[in-house]
């Protein structure tokens, strides 16, 4: 590798292990053997590599996402057992890449002070809706379109986002693939609280409400 693919691996190894924030450039150089001038030269500058390193491993995680996804979940499956098995895989995958989705939150809590990682991140979010679509409809990213990106691609990425913040803060509080899909049916359908309670009638109340 060049010292540009070698500041990339190192910036990464840098952010697993010490976050965004404790990470500096001289850290970067002493993982990748390069010198402080290269990352000038290849980037611009600490905040660029930085941010090269966090696109790249959520690329290699959707990728990975992707593969593991097809591969394990069975064919003739049903479509909703399709798409509970789906989200299993995901929450399964936190766990594998836990000091990754550590890392996403340290970023996320940087942007008020950061306009522009700010600035970047919200500049990926239509490649993070597409991938979004591409991982959970085994398709490749150029099949997904505009119009499918906005709805189901909004759909997905923010259902998924809320999920791995959940699952950061308590992974026993996160819901399973069968619960998400549950939920989603029921919310659909008018059911919430069941189907007796569709069709515009009485509306069963939680307990210890009026």
């Amino acid at each position: 590798m060049g010292h540009r693919e070698d500041l990339l691996e190192g910036a990464k190894a840098c952010l697993l292990e010490k976050g965004w924030v404790r990470t500096t450039a001289r850290d970067i150089v002493a993982a990748s053997g390069a010198n402080l001038a290269s990352i000038g030269y290849h980037y611009g500058s600490k905040d660029a590599l930085m941010m090269a390193a966090f696109m790249k491993m959520t690329e290699e995680w959707g990728d990975e996402m992707g593969r593991a996804m097809v591969a394990r979940v069975p064919v003739g499956t049903s479509r909703e057992e399709l798409l509970a098995a789906r989200w299993d895989t995901l929450i399964a995958g936190f766990e594998e890449s836990r000091k990754f989705w550590e890392v996403q939150l340290e970023v996320v809590g940087q942007l008020g002070a950061n306009p522009e990682l700010k600035k970047w991140l919200a500049g990926v979010f239509p490649e993070g809706r597409e991938g979004m679509v591409a991982v959970f409809e085994g398709v490749e990213d150029g099949e997904v379109s505009e119009e499918v990106r906005r709805t189901a691609g909004v759909f997905y990425h923010t259902l998924f986002i809320g999920l791995w913040v959940q699952w950061i803060i308590d992974p026993g509080c996160a819901p399973t693939g069968a619960e998400l899909v549950e939920g989603m049916r029921r919310a659909l359908a008018g059911e919430v609280f069941g189907p007796s309670a569709a069709g515009g009638g009485a509306v069963a109340r939680p307990h210890g409400t009026a």
